[in-house]
């Protein structure tokens, strides 16, 4: 890769977005980003100018169009897909809901569709209610220390049963990195697909869906610096097979559609070319000559993105390691291939409900609880799960010096 400077420059990517947003030394990231200036300017473009049902009947309604096939068609590029492979809808957990139910009829009763308990509700819940239909779901289970999934595990629940495996790219409680290509292809070996929840990887890595051979991905675009919608990948051969759940007049093959039976967000979808142009722009600053690919545009880009975050990571995984009375639920490393910039942890000093208010007098934002992964947490041994664990989490426009600040914080109030 070639750049014109061998470090993220925080300057220039804090200048992207909103002066406010600097106000806190924000580490809830995990829970949704910072959205940079040009996402808000495209989806205010879209309601200045082209608030009408879009289609080709007149010019602005044409205009419209253009605006959101523009947004849909470079997401589904950026992560090495074409945009019939791609739905835009509300939320990957909508999407996750859809895929279920979209699937299902294609399965029969005593079919088995594997979850691990390291999943985000978003991507456990949905297959977990096909129990209501004959679909036998086993839990892939976690390390009770660690929370890690052991893929070897794996190889005792697949059978000839299995249609699916549900499981994440990275945990949004642990921050551990797991292997989808190996796991993928043990479910493919198995004849079952997977799902992938990503929601928590695709802002720190670049994704790339065909070298994975994933057969469903999911991600948010609101954790990317976009707005609140969801993405779906999948194969096309398995979309258009799978049960239409939307209005009944659309074809097998109009997959925009078919999967989202909320109907499209159209501003929303049209703001999500600024998320391209964002990653555009950091290519143009950072790197001497930036690939015409827009793939291989971000693969670079995230290539610095993950550097600078693992110096974050590794500077919070030594004080958390430090401290007395402090349990990591994760890997306790920043090692970028091992993990990504999320850290949450328990005390034995106070509950983890106690720490957000204190780190608010700072303004130091940061919070506690299951985050939607209460399984986990549970199976880990955390005794009160609504309680849960304090979560600290990083960005690529995180400093270093935010990064000092929440540990004199936390070495504070520990």
């Amino acid at each position: 890769m070639n750049t014109k400077t061998s470090r993220l420059d925080l300057d220039f990517v804090r200048a992207q977005f909103p002066d406010q947003c600097w106000k806190w030394a924000f580490f809830e990231n995990a829970g949704g980003s910072y959205v940079p200036n040009v996402v808000i300017q495209r989806m205010t473009d879209y309601m200045r100018e082209t608030q009408v049902q879009p289609g080709p009947n007149f010019p602005v309604a044409a205009k419209a169009q253009e605006r959101m096939d523009d947004g849909h068609r470079r997401m589904a590029a950026m992560i090495g897909a074409p945009a019939d492979e791609v739905v835009i809808s509300p939320s990957t957990s909508i999407n996750a809901y859809v895929l279920a139910q979209a699937l299902r009829p294609g399965w029969s009763a005593g079919d088995e569709v594997i979850v691990a308990i390291q999943n985000h509700e978003a991507n456990s819940g949905p297959w977990r209610r096909l129990e209501e239909f004959g679909i036998k779901i086993l839990d892939w289970p976690v390390h009770p220390e660690t929370g890690s999934l052991d893929i070897n595990l794996l190889d005792e629940l697949l059978s000839e049963r299995t249609r699916l495996v549900a499981f994440p790219h990275v945990s949004n409680i642990l921050g551990e990195i797991n292997d989808a290509a190996a796991i993928t292809k043990k479910a493919h070996d198995a004849g079952a697909l997977v799902c992938v929840d990503a929601v928590a990887y695709a802002p720190h890595r670049a994704v790339d869906v065909k070298a994975w051979d994933v057969d469903f991905y999911l991600f948010s675009f609101y954790k990317i610096f976009g707005p609140h919608m969801g993405c779906l990948y999948g194969k096309k051969d398995l979309l258009i097979e799978a049960a239409n759940q939307s209005h009944y007049f659309f074809d097998a093959d109009d997959i925009t559609h078919k999967f989202n039976p909320a109907g499209p967000q159209h501003e929303m979808i049209a703001s999500l070319a600024g998320i391209a142009d964002y990653m555009d722009a950091l290519a143009e600053h950072h790197l001497s000559e930036p690939p015409n690919d827009p793939f291989t545009r971000t693969r670079a880009v995230y290539e610095l993105i993950a550097d600078h975050e693992e110096k974050l990571a590794i500077k919070l995984a030594g004080f958390l390691t430090y401290k007395s009375g402090v349990r990591i639920i994760g890997p306790a490393t920043g090692d970028k291939n091992r993990r990504v910039a999320t850290f949450s942890f328990t005390t034995d000093k106070h509950p983890s409900a106690a720490f957000p208010p204190l780190t608010m007098a700072d303004w130091v934002g940061l919070s506690n609880g299951h985050f939607y992964a209460k399984r986990l947490i549970e199976a880990v041994g955390v005794t009160d799960a609504d309680d849960g664990v304090i979560r600290a989490s990083m960005a690529h426009y995180t400093t270093e010096a935010e990064v000092d600040k929440l540990i004199e914080v936390l070495d504070r109030a520990l």
